[in-house]
């Protein structure tokens, strides 16, 4: 099969978060890539809208049917202006441009056989059975990839056939394994020991790796795959190794992925022989029955020329006497399935099969257009090769079998497609909710505007969080039905959570992380409330050990985090001190020993005053890679020499604690000059000098500088308060030197304090080249550009399928919350990790339910007294929440102590006992209530209890 001849550069910027996904290998085969998709109603527009998004080389649209209103409920790239027009071409344009580097054509022609071998891969959406077939069929003959996605309402199907014989190359999102070397033995077999022992349990029996950065034993470095053997002591058997050099010192050991291959049936085999996606012996049932339901909806239309009509009764039971006549299913070995068919299942399905909805269209267009990935990219295993997905637990269970009809007949809008399944009543309860949406949201206003001009959007560009409760108080919160949030961190997610709880809003969260994805609804009253994963939350705070970053690392993480305080330190906090020291001298008290530390690396350095050139920022960044990378390990291992012994006789340099080398500077490696080149823009950027990028001119620069003398960095080494242990104080002498030093760099302009940004280059470069020496001194597997980024820059690895799939389910969600009351039993939360083709869905926990002696209650549950006219006194509020609950309560608010109903004296207890609320919260929190604001929220606890509980908060209604 041909590709696109033409090789494109990939912009790296525009697919970053994608590449961490995916990696270059992959993203370079999608862009190679030529995908046929036919049938553009909402799941080929979401399959289209991802692929374009995703980079695929070129994506060839067919669909010559003309647009109607039943389109426009789940096809965003449709309006009204296009009714009429064939689907393929009034999609066209807005889907070119989503992207420039992908080619969108159309083909107006009927398909065939020479068309078809023009593809790598083949994508039928909305299509009939028989030409399903009769495509499948050439492209199983001709190794094309084939694949047919279709909904129904609120049931999807997808069929995956890769061929006979499908290499996949990388079959999971994982990256590979790597671990330091500690030690590896001569021998048959060689055994090899890891730094940290619990590196050895990542790996498993018959894994592959191979070695790089071993010194001695070099014969490993770069060396064929070889086979694991995992010993109990957490050692690991490598092979023979007894002709090999002697081990000296460092090295990392790496997984090597190994490729799997894949055999499918072609459809018309697998159309009676289903193998199908599921996680239990239920699901394969329930998914054996959806396969009937829509072949017997194929006949159905077969037959009658048309689909069955919205919830009518009697198309219904035809569709359930055709799935009862269909052939038997076969199993994997050809024998006939005693399963009983699901009648009931088949029949709630014909009856609201014929709507199309976007929540639906978004989850099947996602993992449809992931599919056509893995065929391209050969990335990730595909699926095996049925995969049906229902969201029937959208539909009110308590309704009628058999509503009227005509509640449900098209109305010539664009809702059509949602009132066939759910009905006009509730496309006009829809119609008036108000929801808040996450943050980005003027662009996102726009765009939604374009897609739905019925819809009214707000942008809000004000953060949601403690500083900003006058804005998203009261008033606001009263005046939206639900939250909607897709937030970055879990700090966010759990103000966004309390703030629902708070006010008994519904929250709709999701979150993806490459393609892992998760969809969750909270409801007051009906389900628990959010809970941000511990480890996942823990996560976020994580922190390193100083002094094991400073001197001791022994992981990739550490050296990243080292890298990261080096930037820090040497281009924004040195820069804020010599501007506090312009405005007034003061003392060093603020600073931590670290951070003393990093601002005399640049003060008292190489040079002792302010650079004037681009060449004096060359020999300073020069003088501080001779700091870090050799003269440091020098000081240090002088200190702690590689034979030191403990009192309990263990060496000094074991276990984790790797003993370092001193590397020697050469501008002939790729790191080392990087490091130099980074530094030095940076350093020239900070006082406001030019720098530059030529790192030829560099090369020959730093053949003219010489070396720097260890007598440079003479005051930085006495005054290491870590490296030292302790060993002296940061006494006045060096106290007065440094004060100094501050004297000389006042006389200027103020310097300019860097900020690190993940998307500028010299930023990027310097923590990465710094991260990589470090790792060099301490034998450590250095992390590339692209990881370094990811990890210094916090960037979330993010893919358009995953993002689709998961706005899919919160819609589905959305569609229970909108209609009446609906019991636990019909919300979902919902996992998928689209690598693995792992879909779950499952019903939320009910509220926890909290007890103190008599009283119950749960997370959503709260005293409201109203403060009356005239305002309540503090001893009718006490008398009235004793009343409420029968116990003797304590009174605090935002943790200060509003009222002991016991312990006062008699004259002091009574003087505030006729005082006002609001006054006595005036004299506590010295805070008046806020615009607004329409409630004061105190909290309860019992008195003399000592267990701790939390009760549920007291709304004092204003």
């Amino acid at each position: 099969m041909d590709v696109l001849e033409t090789s494109k550069l990939l912009d790296e910027e525009l697919y970053s978060r994608q590449l961490y996904v995916l990696g270059l290998p992959a993203m370079q085969r999608i862009q190679r890539a030529k995908v046929l998709l036919s049938g553009l109603q909402g799941v080929g527009a979401e399959v289209a809208k991802n692929l374009v998004l995703m980079g695929v080389g070129s994506l060839t649209l067919h669909d010559p049917h003309p647009t109607c209103w039943s389109d426009l409920s789940a096809q965003f790239f449709l309006s009204e202006q296009d009714l009429g027009r064939s689907r393929a071409e009034a999609s066209q344009e807005l889907l070119a441009k989503l992207s420039g580097a992908v080619q969108v054509c159309i083909h107006t022609g009927d398909i065939t056989e020479d068309l078809l071998l023009d593809f790598q891969v083949v994508v039928l959406t909305a299509s009939e059975l028989q030409e399903q077939l009769k495509v499948g069929t050439i492209c199983h003959k001709h190794g094309v990839c084939f694949l047919v996605a279709d909904t129904r309402g609120l049931v999807g199907q997808l069929f995956c056939d890769f061929g006979e014989d499908f290499t996949v190359q990388d079959p999971t999102e994982a990256e590979p394994l790597v671990a330091a070397i500690q030690h590896i033995s001569q021998g048959s077999p060689g055994i090899l020991t890891l730094r940290e022992e619990a590196d050895a349990h990542r790996f498993n029996n018959g894994d592959l790796v191979t070695f790089s950065g071993i010194e001695g034993m070099v014969e490993l470095n770069g060396c064929a795959p070889r086979p694991l053997h995992v010993q109990r002591d957490g050692t690991l058997e490598i092979g023979d190794t007894t002709t090999f050099s002697h081990y000296l010192r460092g090295g990392a050991v790496t997984e090597v992925k190994r490729p799997k291959t894949v055999s499918h049936e072609p459809l018309d085999t697998a159309l009676f022989q289903p193998r199908v996606v599921a996680q239990s012996p239920q699901e394969v049932h329930r998914a054996h029955c959806l396969h009937q339901a829509f072949h017997a909806l194929h006949k159905f239309q077969q037959l009658h020329g048309r689909p069955p009509k919205p919830w009518d009764p009697v198309d219904a039971e035809m569709v359930v006497d055709l799935a009862q006549a269909l052939e038997s299913l076969k199993g994997t070995e050809g024998e006939p399935l005693e399963e009983q068919l699901d009648k009931a299942l088949v029949r709630r399905v014909a009856l609201s099969s014929a709507g199309g909805l976007s929540p639906m269209a978004a989850v099947l267009g996602a993992v449809a257009a992931q599919e056509v990935l893995k065929a391209v990219s050969k990335k990730f295993m595909p699926l095996d090769q049925w995969l049906y997905f229902d969201a029937l637990d959208c539909l009110p269970e308590d309704e009628e079998p058999f509503p009227n009809p005509e509640d449900y007949a098209p109305r010539d809008c664009r809702y059509d497609g949602q009132i066939a399944v759910f009905g006009a009543g509730f496309q006009e309860k829809l119609s008036h909710q108000r929801y808040l949406l996450r943050p980005k949201a003027e662009v996102a206003a726009e765009a939604a505007r374009r897609l739905n001009s019925d819809l009214q959007v707000t942008p809000l560009t004000y953060q949601l969080d403690l500083t900003t409760e006058h804005i998203y108080g009261d008033n606001f919160f009263s005046s939206v039905d639900g939250v909607a949030a897709a937030l970055d961190s879990f700090q966010a997610r759990r103000y966004v959570a309390a703030r629902c709880t708070h006010y008994l809003k519904p929250l709709l969260e999701a979150g993806t992380k490459g393609t892992l994805g998760s969809a969750c609804v909270f409801i007051p009253h009906v389900t628990e409330d959010y809970r941000a994963p511990a480890s996942a939350a823990a996560s976020e705070d994580a922190s390193y050990p100083v002094c094991t970053v400073r001197h001791f690392p022994s992981t990739t993480e550490h050296t990243l985090q080292w890298a990261r305080d080096e930037f820090e330190g040497l281009f924004h906090l040195s820069a804020e001190t010599v501007n506090c020291h312009q405005q007034a001298l003061t003392s060093l008290a603020h600073l931590d020993e670290s951070q003393v530390l990093t601002v005399q690396q640049v003060v008292l350095g190489v040079l002792r005053q302010r650079p004037q050139t681009w060449r004096d920022c060359v020999l300073w960044a020069l003088g501080q890679w001779q700091l870090c990378f050799h003269y440091g390990i020098t000081q240090l291992l002088s200190r702690f020499p590689p034979d030191k012994v403990l009192e309990n006789g263990t060496l000094f340099w074991s276990g984790p604690k790797q003993c370092p080398r001193p590397l020697e500077f050469d501008a002939s490696q790729d790191t080392h000059l990087l490091y130099v080149l980074a530094a030095a823009n940076l350093y020239a950027q900070m006082h406001g000098l030019p720098g530059s990028r030529d790192q030829t001119a560099l090369r020959r620069l730093l053949k003219l500088l010489p070396l720097p003398d260890p007598q440079d960095f003479a005051p930085i080494f006495s005054s290491d308060l870590e490296l030292a242990s302790a060993y002296a104080e940061f006494g006045p002498e060096q106290s007065k030197q440094l004060h100094e030093a501050l004297e000389i760099w006042t006389v200027g302009p103020p310097l300019e304090p860097l900020t690190f940004e993940k998307d500028n280059d010299f930023h990027v470069d310097f923590v990465a080249a710094a991260a990589s020496l470090r790792a060099q001194n301490y034998g450590i597997p250095p992390a590339d550009r692209t990881k370094t980024k990811r990890i210094v820059g916090q960037i979330t690895p993010a893919i358009a399928t995953t993002t689709a799939a998961v706005a899919g389910l919160v819609g589905l969600e959305l569609y229970k919350v909108v209609g009446s009351p609906r019991p636990r039993s019909a919300f979902r939360h919902s996992y998928l990790n689209l690598a693995e083709n792992y879909f779950s869905r499952w019903v939320p926990h009910a509220p926890a339910i909290q007890k103190f002696h008599h009283w119950k209650w749960t997370c959503w549950d709260r005293l409201e007294v109203p403060a009356g006219q005239p305002e309540r006194t503090l001893e009718s509020l006490l008398a009235h929440v004793q009343k409420l609950n029968g116990l003797r309560v304590r009174m605090l608010l935002h943790g200060k102590a509003l009222l002991y109903s016991a312990g006062w004296s008699p004259e002091k207890q009574d003087q505030h006992l006729s005082r006002r609320v609001t006054d006595l919260v005036l004299e506590v929190t010295r805070q008046v209530p806020k615009p607004g604001q329409r409630v004061l929220v105190l909290e309860l606890s019992y008195e003399g209890e000592k267990e701790d509980v939390t009760f549920p908060p007291l709304h004092y209604k204003l």
